[in-house]
């Protein structure tokens, strides 16, 4: 359990402290990442979904077996991001500044992973 909780806080913590600026930076993603941002409500809407899984992360350390049926699903998040940046990277369509962040929630979902497996089914009685 300790591991769980440990894995899903610090993942909030490092996740919106890498979501939150992000809200407040489209000009200089505009500017950096070209082309311009086109389509706003993708840019804030992927922000908005992913700043919700990292209240998500912090909810489900407080109990990970409550939320354990969960789990697969903030899985789903960290390795979906990492697999389309990954094929993105490769054809040239995304930054190596892309492919460090989809780096890391490859290894937050490992430790998903590794969480999911630990946590029991439900509390001992």
């Amino acid at each position: 359990m300790t591991f769980a909780r440990r894995v899903f806080f610090w993942a909030g913590i490092y996740g919106l402290l890498a979501i939150l600026p992000g809200f407040f930076n489209e000009a200089w993603v505009a500017q950096h990442q070209p082309p311009a941002i086109t389509h706003p409500e993708f840019f804030y809407g992927f922000y908005s979904v992913a700043l919700a899984f990292q209240v998500l992360f912090l909810l489900m350390s407080r109990d990970p077996i409550r939320y354990r049926p969960l789990m697969p699903a903030c899985m789903l998040e960290k390795f979906g991001f990492f697999v389309a940046a990954t094929i993105l990277f490769a054809l040239g369509r995304t930054s190596i500044l892309i492919m460090s962040f989809a780096v890391i929630d490859c290894i937050l979902g490992s430790l998903f992973v590794a969480a999911y497996l630990k946590t029991p089914r439900r509390a001992s009685v």
